[in-house]
């Protein structure tokens, strides 16, 4: 135990050293992000962490992560990477929710399109669906998901498998392409 703390200790040191270094030379932040992005580092790691957004008192949602690692340094396409998966929940009118997580994703800031990969799987509980994939592009300006890999989505009683879909941000207005599986139809009275 006492050796975890030791080595614990002088890493913090070692790191503070290396920090303070880069700035005491006299490097301006400019410099400093212009070093980590053409060395292809982060500008910040983040571990464990726990966001919920607010809009006038009311959360709009919460994002959970065991790792962070933010590239707003890039000029061109700033980024953030989540290696370790991530959690998004949603929140609508009416505490409506939609959780999407998956194993690995990235969000492109200037774009507002983010790739979630392995093990995806959003849910809307309001509708009480269930969407699984290994890959799902997500436009949040629009609040629009898409991907042209293969997905199951319960709805319901229906199970629908397919290759590729477009739809809201809630799995509602969905349009699928080569579809297979069964749904259930209501007769009109």
């Amino acid at each position: 135990m006492k050796q975890n703390i030791t080595e614990k200790i002088i890493k913090g040191i070692g790191i503070t050293f290396v920090i303070s270094m880069l700035f005491s030379c006299g490097n301006t932040n400019k410099e400093l992000n212009d070093f980590l992005a053409n060395k292809n580092l982060p500008i910040r790691v983040g571990e464990d962490i726990h966001d919920i957004h607010q809009d006038s008192g009311v959360v709009d949602y919460k994002m959970e992560t065991p790792l962070l690692y933010d590239y707003q340094n890039r000029k061109e396409h700033p980024y953030y990477e989540f290696p370790k998966g991530i959690t998004i929940t949603s929140y609508g009118e009416g505490a409506d929710s939609t959780k999407i997580t998956g194993d690995y994703a990235i969000s492109f800031q200037k774009t507002g399109i983010s790739e979630i990969k392995g093990n995806v799987v959003v849910t809307n509980y309001k509708e009480n669906s269930i969407l699984k994939t290994s890959q799902l592009f997500w436009d949040q300006k629009e609040d629009y998901f898409f991907t042209d890999k293969d997905f199951v989505l319960y709805k319901g009683r229906d199970t629908i498998n397919a290759t590729g879909f477009e739809s809201k941000g809630d799995l509602s207005k969905l349009e699928t392409r080569n579809n297979k599986g069964s749904i259930s139809l209501k007769d009109k009275e």
